[in-house]
């Protein structure tokens, strides 16, 4: 499988820059029936555990919402994952000039409102990348650059992402 071949290129090529996750990547590292996906996003999030990832507060409350939304995870469950994860990353909340960031971004760079708070947040934290599926594959946006970990080695994409 192309992400087994030199383990996960994206992390590879980081060389100590700090880094995110959006939610999804969280998402599908729980999500066994995601297939692929739940293979590249758990080993992510295994790595980068030893390495200089920060999670957003943000990130983990979504995770939250979406793993307790209708059932699909107890909400004992969702809780101890999140307390995990707590205890494992760093976490970076939102401030007042978070929100400000942000307003910008939508206004000035065509982000969703909560897609700009995740970019403002991590740029505040010190990230260089993100790592989603959300955002377009390379964008970089004033120093923060966008990886979709999930496209295939021919650069195709299963989700088209904004």
């Amino acid at each position: 499988m192309p992400w087994e071949e030199n383990r996960f290129p994206v992390m590879n090529s980081m060389s100590g820059e700090r880094y995110t996750f959006d939610t999804n990547i969280l998402i599908y590292a729980l999500d066994r029936e995601a297939g692929r996906k739940h293979a590249i996003a758990s080993a992510l999030l295994d790595q980068a555990v030893a390495e200089n990832c920060v999670l957003m507060l943000q990130s983990l409350g979504e995770f939250f919402r979406a793993a307790t939304a209708k059932g699909k995870m107890p909400i004992a469950e969702a809780s101890d994952q999140v307390r995990d994860w707590l205890a494992l990353f760093q976490v970076q909340p939102a401030g007042i000039s978070t929100i400000t960031k942000a307003l910008r971004a939508v206004q000035n760079h065509n982000l969703s409102f909560w897609d700009a708070m995740l970019w403002a947040c991590a740029k505040e934290a010190g990230c260089a990348i993100v790592v989603s599926e959300d955002f377009q594959h390379g964008r970089l946006l004033e120093g923060v650059r966008f990886h979709n970990p999930f496209l295939d080695t021919s650069g195709s994409n299963e989700n088209k992402g904004r």
